[in-house]
């Protein structure tokens, strides 16, 4: 950096100097410090600085005297953080000039967009505070340039926005400076011949419309030939998860039932609601976005859509069903909750709550093998109706009959007898072809899958960490047997890249020490014991390996994995590899107080662990293909209004949260991009909350923080009691959260989820989705009109799940 030239000199002289503090912003400003006190006193950034038109003097030798006939000024020196917009504004202060521009001269490139006499950048980030160099050139009519120079000290990021407050009301609350836009909701046209939805329940074809309960998305950009393109901030395609209905509002008075019989067109209806969407997004200037209804890439994938198993369980005879003879084929994907998103620009979707969809008989039962028996039970396949009574509807529709799983023909070839095991995998889709058939993974493991974070380090296996949404199961990796090679990401045949990493590789699952480290178990036919006998269990012994990836939760429980307070997310620090895992809650009969353990050390109030945690790891070496990690606990959620004891303070609310950042059961998890200002150095992690222990207070929310690092904290030791029994469990807890490190960004409408977060590759747009508001309401008892009640205080609609896409209003990065 040029050292500042120390003779520059000043036009007010009212200049104050302090030797022993380093001022404020505000005070620079007020004070007007010349650009060596500012920047070789080391002023830091305390906010966006606008560069205004106070008559600096420019230090330029040609700049002064009579026969100059023109002097400008660059406006006054300022320090600001990364990601936020700076404005420089440059003043002719004598005589007349033809033209004007500004250039950069010094510091790491920025764009600048001119305009006039001002030129706007967006702070770049840094890793710590640094010097900008700007100068603004006027030049007359007889080509006489005149040049002055401006300096902008850019420190580190941090959170910029002023903490949202709980709410009860029926919007989306983001902080001030920050706007909203509804983008695609439940039942929007996704071709040119579908119609507008009219939200009373009389719409149909639903495999042409956005799906309900939005859920896990991601924004994949493209080009403007259409061609996948990793930067691309103005046009992408949206996908987007459709994990569930709100059953009452899809119908004109609800759903009905006639005989004790479902009608078909309902339930096609229903069915339809369920999957993936993709939909195409555009900003048509300045973040102004909207979908493009009929684009070629838009596309719905259904629970009837054809699909092929893929990896070791593919031709296992628990795949074979009547429509599958050689269990190779499926149909569809349903319950779709987190993703993953691969290297080489797919999405995995994620099925996760599937088993309840499905019926069995009373007698099914005394008809099935022992093995099968002990699977459907041990994934909850157990109901005698299914979710919404799919199977009742009278139709010899296999997409309709295959929910009854009940054993009916002489063999598997002539029922749906094993279509249970067709469900509960991670699928991967290339959003960028339409035509293309999505693939189930089967390497990756069956079970209620939540998401499937991928890492892709060049020279390391690819490694997709995964939770088990439900009380008591498990985190699992997946590593690939090949290493991960940069040149596959541009491979046109996408998902021939996910048969080389996403068939062949080794499923674990994790262990988790009292002493703060970790150990990832194979689940690997001979390695994996017989699960042993226990409760309503027999013994279980593994066939092969097959059997082992369609049950990895017998094998985890063979091996003595830790059992988690419901693993659903998992995200990663895309600076340090770290991994993240939000562990929504628990209850007292899944977690008593005497039944905790060091990553699960929380129960209270009798009810276990009802605000929940986040866990995070780092494996050993920094390497996917490590067997051993050392974690902490990251965050503790808390109710702070209802710990009003000391005991509760200090055991409860571990993290010390406060009204300004308590939350309650997290479940989206986030890092911003790595190509975002907010995904460098020191990465903005968000959380996201599906909570109904605070919902008196607030409802669902979102948080932006900044991390530290695994071990940052201390070793702890909690104290549990249910009334009758006290205990005490040792854990490991990270750094206290504090305003600065942790605030709440976004409060969303009434009895909503707040599920579903991507942005745009400079960080400038951020998408979100809300998922079943007014869920508890009804045909007749609306209890939320969001969407519309965003704009419209007056809304009489039903609600709809929906996504939004949120900007700062002066164009910076959002969060900071």
């Amino acid at each position: 950096m040029t050292p500042l030239d120390p003779a520059c000199g000043y036009s007010d002289g009212d200049v104050d100097t302090n030797d022993t503090t380093t001022p404020s912003l505000e005070t620079l400003a007020d004070n007007r410090f010349s650009r060596r006190q500012t920047i070789m006193g080391g002023a830091k950034a305390t906010g966006m600085a606008l560069m205004g038109t106070a008559m600096l003097a420019a230090c330029d030798d040609d700049n002064t005297g009579s026969d100059a006939g023109i002097i400008v000024n660059a406006g006054t020196n300022a320090a600001t953080s990364a990601g936020r917009v700076v404005t420089l504004t440059g003043t002719v202060v004598a005589g007349s000039a033809s033209s004007t521009t500004w250039t950069q001269t010094d510091g790491p490139d920025v764009e600048l967009t001119l305009d006039g006499t001002t030129a706007t950048f967006l702070a770049p980030a840094v890793e710590e505070a640094i010097d900008l160099e700007f100068t603004f050139i006027a030049t007359t009519s007889d080509g006489i340039e005149r040049k002055a120079v401006t300096y902008v000290r850019v420190s580190p990021a941090v959170l910029g926005f002023t903490a949202v407050e709980h709410s009860l009301a029926d919007t989306v609350v983001v902080p001030t400076g920050y706007s909203v836009t509804v983008m695609t909701r439940l039942g929007d046209p996704l071709t040119a011949a579908t119609s507008a939805y009219a939200n009373d329940g009389t719409d149909t074809d639903f495999a042409n419309r956005i799906g309900d309960h939005a859920d896990a998305l991601h924004y994949f950009g493209l080009s403007a030939a259409g061609a996948p393109d990793d930067m691309a901030n103005t046009r992408g395609l949206m996908v987007q998860n459709h994990e569930n209905i709100t059953e009452d509002y899809l119908h004109p008075a609800g759903p009905t039932t006639i005989g004790g019989a479902r009608p078909l067109d309902e339930v096609r209806k229903e069915i339809e609601c369920h999957g993936v969407s993709v939909a195409e997004y555009v900003d048509s200037g300045n973040r102004t976005w909207s979908y493009v209804q009929d684009s070629s890439f838009n596309r719905r994938i259904t629970p009837n859509t054809p699909m092929t198993l893929s990896g070791p369980a593919a031709g296992s005879a628990w795949m074979t069903t009547a429509y599958s003879a050689d269990g190779t084929g499926a149909r569809g994907t349903i319950n779709n909750c987190a993703n993953g998103i691969s290297a080489w620009h797919t999405n995995l979707t994620c099925e996760e709550n599937w088993a309840g969809y499905f019926r069995r008989d009373s007698g099914d039962d005394a008809n099935r093998t022992p093995a099968q028996l002990t699977s459907l039970q041990r994934y909850g396949v157990r109901s005698t109706s299914g979710n919404y009574r799919w199977s009742s509807a009278s139709t010899t529709d296999t997409t309709i009959t295959r929910w009854n799983a009940t054993i009916m023909g002489a063999d598997a070839t002539e029922d749906f007898r094993n279509e249970p095991f067709q469900f509960g995998w991670v699928v991967e889709i290339d959003p960028y072809d339409p035509t293309s058939t999505p693939r189930k993974r089967t390497a990756l493991g069956r079970f209620g899958h939540e998401g499937a974070f991928v890492r892709a380090v060049a020279g390391q296996p690819v490694g997709a960490y995964m939770g088990d949404d439900s009380r008591g199961e498990y985190l699992y990796k997946y590593v690939s047997n090949a290493n991960w090679n940069a040149g596959d990401a541009n491979n046109a045949d996408r998902l021939a890249v996910g048969d080389k990493y996403l068939d062949h590789g080794t499923l674990y699952v994790a262990r988790f020490n009292a002493d703060g480290t970790g150990e990832w178990l194979p689940l690997v036919y001979g390695q994996v014991p017989p699960r042993p006998a226990s409760g309503s269990y027999p013994e279980y012994t593994f066939a092969d390996q097959a059997d082992i990836l369609i049950n990895p939760r017998l094998a985890a429980d063979a091996l003595g994995a830790t059992p988690m307070d419901r693993p659903e997310w998992t995200a990663g620090n895309p600076v340090t590899g770290e991994i993240y895992l939000t562990l929504t809650n628990s209850n007292n009969s899944n977690r008593p107080v005497d039944g905790t353990n060091a990553a699960n050390p929380r129960s209270y109030w009798n009810s276990g662990n009802p605000n929940g945690h986040i866990v995070r790891l780092r494996e050993d070496g920094d390497t996917t293909a490590a067997r051993t990690f050392a974690w902490d606990i990251y965050m503790f959620g808390a109710d702070t209004l209802d710990c009003d004891t000391a005991f509760e303070q200090t055991n409860i609310n571990i993290s010390d949260l406060d009204t300004s950042n308590d939350f309650s059961s997290p479940d989206g998890a986030y890092f911003s991009r790595e190509s975002a200002v907010s995904g460098q150095f020191n990465p903005v992690f968000w959380i996201q909350t599906d909570d109904g222990a605070m919902t008196d207070v607030t409802n669902c929310m979102m948080l932006a923080a900044m991390p530290g690092t695994v071990g940052d904290g201390n070793a702890f030791t909690v104290t549990n009691t249910d009334g009758a029994q006290t205990t005490t469990q040792g854990t490991h807890v990270g750094a206290l959260a504090t305003p600065a490190t942790l605030r709440r960004f976004l409060v969303g409408p009434v009895e909503c989820e707040i599920t579903g977060i991507d942005m745009t590759p400079d960080g400038r747009t951020l998408f979100v989705g809300i998922q079943h508001p007014g869920e508890r309401g009804d045909a007749g008892n609306v209890t939320s009109h969001w969407p519309e009640s965003q704009t419209n205080a007056s809304a009489t609609s039903r609600p709809r799940s929906a996504v939004v896409a949120i900007t700062k209003d002066d164009g910076g990065v959002i969060a900071l």
